[in-house]
């Protein structure tokens, strides 16, 4: 289960590029791979009895849900406003 945190550190890194974007699409697509890797470490967090970790990922992971919420109805507020 160890090798767990590293596609977990590979998911935040790539994510945390992703949400520097201007596009509204790449952003909500940051706020899933957060969540992604947010889950991974949340799985290795229990695993190791890290838990400390595993509680942050938990919190960091309903924000990113949130992240991911408002940036998908950006996306979808532009598509209705360009077909309008």
């Amino acid at each position: 289960m160890n090798w767990v945190q590293w596609p977990a550190m590979m998911a935040i890194v790539s994510a945390a590029w992703l949400v520097g974007s201007k596009r509204a699409e790449r952003r909500t697509t940051a706020f899933a791979v957060f969540i992604i890797g947010n889950l991974l470490w949340v799985a290795w967090g229990l695993y190791v009895e890290a838990y400390a970790v595993a509680l942050l990922d938990i919190m960091l992971c309903g924000m990113n849900v949130r992240g991911y919420l408002k940036n998908r109805a950006a996306v979808l507020k532009a598509a209705r406003d360009a077909t309008a």
